[in-house]
């Protein structure tokens, strides 16, 4: 046994390096026969490829595949990336429809307020902001409009979209203004839509508390705040801000009144309401008539009763 497989090994080493060289052989041929540039050598090769290509579909199949799956692969990259893209562009989107909603709410506000019928007697006055007061523990600014220009102690001065302060202070030609978020400022408030009636006190803060509210359950975040005219301080009906609630659960308003740019202040003119002296100047309803007076007897009509 041992001896047939020796001679068995002694046969297939010789077998293999001629199958081998038979192998390169015809390798070397097929190139050089690729290479070689004649019309009866291209016709040879196109009639070898019609016959031998056709029947070589089944060893092409997994060769075919294996290209799909590297094409489908690379689609699916690119589908990712597209993917990724896509939201990013959609966290762009929800953050600039969230700034149109905001401005959006912000031109309706604007639009309401321009067709706010105020007193026809509050014209204003504009003054450019001169400098602020540069304390912690005082917020006032200095415009330059005075008494020259006619400002009286105690009118409004608002920026435009919402109400600032109060005149305080007036000199010739300057007057001072102290704004709603200083600690000495008491405004009284009506918030709508309810209708609630409160205070808003300064506190230093760019967020003032709303304190003294009639019922709080009916007060929400979003509520526009808009001054009362109680007291005489300011007229009715100015815009002051949106009622916000802090992290502790205290209700503060968000001033409309952009005080990190204030650059210009409207002061409005408010010579107060027109006070009543005379009540009997007033239109009062018709008094009712009084009863007509009973009809003397006359001596004929005693004589008919007597008989």
């Amino acid at each position: 046994m041992a001896r047939d497989r020796a001679q068995s090994s002694d046969y297939t080493a010789p077998l293999k390096r001629l199958l081998l060289g038979c192998l390169v052989l015809c390798l070397v041929g097929l190139f050089l026969l690729w290479r070689i540039d004649s019309p009866r050598v291209e016709r040879f090769r196109a009639q070898v490829i019609d016959r031998v290509v056709p029947s070589f579909d089944w060893a092409m199949a997994p060769v075919t595949g294996t290209i799909n799956i590297l094409r489908d692969f690379q689609s699916y990259q690119r589908i990712y990336q597209q993917n990724q893209e896509l939201r990013r562009e959609l966290q762009q989107m929800k953050a600039w429809k969230e700034a149109a909603l905001q401005l959006e709410q912000e031109n309706a506000r604007l639009l309401d307020l321009n067709n706010v019928q105020l007193d026809p007697r509050l014209t204003f006055v504009t003054g450019v902001v001169l400098a602020d007061s540069g304390s912690p523990f005082r917020q006032s600014v200095l415009i330059n409009v005075g008494g020259r220009d006619g400002i009286v102690d105690g009118w409004a001065a608002m920026d435009g979209l919402g109400l600032v302060g109060r005149i305080s202070g007036v000199g010739d030609n300057t007057a001072r203004v102290i704004l709603l978020t200083d600690t000495s400022s008491r405004i009284p408030v009506t918030i709508q839509p309810s209708g609630q009636q409160a205070l808003v006190i300064g506190d230093n803060s760019a967020a003032p508390p709303i304190d003294f509210i009639e019922a709080p359950d009916q007060v929400r975040p979003g509520d526009r705040v808009m001054t009362s005219g109680d007291g005489g301080v300011f007229p009715a009906g100015l815009l002051i801000g949106q009622v916000a609630e802090d992290p502790g659960g205290r209700m503060r308003v968000r001033l409309a009144a952009d005080y990190e740019r204030l650059e210009f202040l409207r002061v409005l003119r408010n010579y107060g309401h027109e006070r009543i002296t005379d009540p009997g100047a007033l239109i009062a309803p018709d008094a009712p008539l009084p009863a007509p007076d009973p009809e003397p007897e006359t001596d004929q009509t005693s004589e008919a009763a007597d008989g």
